[in-house]
């Protein structure tokens, strides 16, 4: 019979099916999985009205925001360097100056920041103003406030270029994977549903964000992964991969900040929220970061690995589970080496401003983690390169486990072989010795 394995039809020898105990104890953990998530989002769900602060609307009551067309923008105005404010050049009257016309053909002059100047802003962009009701810019006044006048610049009217990004997104998508694709982009919405719908309100409300994000994870990562790649055996080994790797980077996460004595006060954000949302558990909010931020990783990762062991198997059905963990891990260091420096330079992406202040302050090392924006970074970075390299030999093993069992070919018996010999050499071997 020939082998038509290597032209890319059926392997020259059938596959087994994997043993109905392994399927049973795959299925029962997966409806594990599911209960302990089903459970986590109905015992963390946020019930009542979502918490809210008026202290965080800038805009006063009759307060309204007409959109307006660029007529003309005056260059940027100095920066005022903190330390030399007395020093700082002042510039022209007229620097950081935006004439807008509104709908009603009227023109407004407006002051903006040295930064919305130098962005490329220009004449016939659309952007977004805040006109004070009289009564409040009255009393404005009454209180000693110096206002230019009833308007004042709010910001950049942004979605006719966000649409347009995201329209090319997704028809490019749907142009090369198709189907598949469809199903990753309504995947992608269910993630979206889950962050907004139930991370936020929880997370607001006090609930622990540790267990709010394997919650989160584990909701989204039952509906993505069937969602996407379909409902079978292979699918499912790939979650229980990607449940071990989210365990050991929750576990990671919340060791490292624990040890670093992090505050999750890193920012003007955290700080702003700190004041405006007491609730909020911020020191778990760093761990609770690392788990949504590696949880697509862990997903491509699993996927992978579940899918190279398949295809291994299929290639040798005779191969031995030994030497078929032996290939996977091959298989899996090489994504491996990829995707810790894809983590590393994605946070670093995201910290450019800080590694710039980094380059600018010539501090040594040693006195730059005693910053908390540095060493939150650094930590989310560890943490999620963690739960990453020890995901790919857990996963891995599983699927080993749980792929067809090795067969008998023609000639041979399956063998477990030293890892990086052909399967069957050492029966070979001994048949011909004998």
């Amino acid at each position: 019979m020939p082998d038509t394995a290597a032209h890319g039809g059926e392997p020259a020898t059938p596959l087994a099916p994997t043993p109905l105990v392994t399927r049973v104890v795959v299925v029962a953990c997966v409806l594990l999985t599911a209960a302990v998530s089903i459970l986590g989002l109905v015992a963390l769900w946020p019930s009542g009205e979502r918490p809210q602060t008026q202290s965080f609307d800038y805009a006063v009551p009759g307060a309204t925001f007409p959109k307006a067309e660029v007529v003309s923008l005056t260059e940027a105005c100095p920066a005022v360097v903190p330390d030399a404010v007395d020093d700082a050049p002042v510039g022209s009257p007229d620097c950081g100056q935006l004439t807008a016309r509104l709908d009603d053909g009227t023109e407004q002059t407006v002051r903006v920041p040295p930064e919305v100047s130098l962005s490329g802003l220009a004449a016939g962009d659309t952007v977004t103003l805040l006109r004070l009701p009289d009564e409040a810019l009255g009393q404005a006044v009454e209180q000693g406030a110096t206002l230019d006048g009833a308007y004042s610049f709010a910001g950049v009217d942004r979605p006719v270029p966000l649409v347009t990004l995201a329209v090319v997104f997704v028809v490019l998508v749907l142009l090369v994977a198709r189907w598949r694709g469809l199903a990753a982009l309504v995947s992608l919405g269910v993630a979206g549903v889950v962050l907004l719908g139930f991370v936020a309100p929880a997370l607001l409300r006090g609930s622990d964000p540790v267990a709010v994000g394997l919650t989160a994870s584990g909701v989204t990562m039952l509906l993505v992964l069937y969602l996407t790649h379909g409902l079978s055996l292979r699918t499912s080994t790939a979650l229980l991969g990607t449940v071990v790797g989210l365990a050991l980077t929750a576990v990671a996460g919340v060791a490292g900040s624990d040890a670093a004595r992090l505050t999750g006060v890193g920012d003007e954000s955290s700080g702003l929220l700190q004041a405006l949302a007491s609730d909020v558990r911020l020191h778990d909010l760093v761990a609770c970061g690392v788990l949504i931020a590696a949880f697509g990783v862990l997903n491509d990762v699993t996927i992978s690995q579940t899918s190279a062991v398949w295809e291994l198997r299929a290639a040798d059905p005779a191969r031995s589970r030994r030497d078929l963990f032996a290939s996977g891990m091959r298989i899996g260091r090489d994504h491996l080496a990829s995707t810790v420096y894809t983590i590393v330079f994605a946070y670093a992406g995201a910290a450019l401003p800080i590694l710039l202040l980094i380059s600018l302050s010539g501090q040594g090392v040693g006195q730059l983690f005693l910053s908390e924006d540095i060493t939150a970074e650094v930590v989310r970075t560890l943490a999620s390169a963690i739960g990453l390299v020890l995901a790919i030999p857990a996963t891995t093993a599983i699927a080993v486990v749980v792929a067809p069992p090795p067969v008998a070919a023609a000639g041979r018996r399956p063998t477990d072989d030293p890892p990086g010999y052909p399967a069957g050499t050492a029966a070979t071997t001994t048949s011909t010795a004998g």
